[in-house]
C-alpha cells in the first residue's frame, strides 16, 4: 500500500490546528505553578509535582498502545481511545480552575 502524499494546504491545516492545541498547553503549563501553590504546594516541591505526568506517561501510554494495538471496533483501532482521551482531558480542563 501507497502512502499518499499530502498537499501543502493539507499540512497547512493541520499544523494550524496543533498550534491551537498547543497554545492551550501553553497557557495551562504558565499556571500550572501557581495552581500547584494556590492548592497549598511548597515552592521546593513543585519540581515533584511536575515529573508526576511524564512519570504517568511512561506508565500509561505503553498500556494503552498495547491495548490498542489489539482493539478492533466499528469506529476503529485508535479512535475509540482518542474519543475517550480528548473527553477525559475536556473535563480535566475544565475542572482545572474550579479546584
Amino acid at each position: 500500500m501507497e502512502k499518499r502524499k499530502l498537499s501543502f494546504w493539507e499540512i497547512w491545516n493541520m499544523s494550524f490546528g496543533f498550534l491551537g492545541i498547543q497554545f492551550g498547553f501553553a497557557l495551562q503549563n504558565a499556571n500550572t505553578s501557581r495552581i500547584f501553590e494556590t492548592l497549598g504546594a511548597e515552592t521546593d516541591k513543585l519540581a515533584v509535582y511536575w515529573l508526576a505526568a511524564p512519570i504517568t506517561g511512561f506508565v500509561v501510554q505503553p498500556i494503552i498502545g498495547y491495548l490498542s494495538d489489539r482493539t478492533w471496533t466499528r469506529l476503529g483501532r485508535r479512535r475509540p481511545y482518542f474519543l475517550i482521551g480528548a473527553i477525559l482531558a475536556s473535563i480535566a480542563l475544565l475542572m482545572m480552575p474550579n479546584s
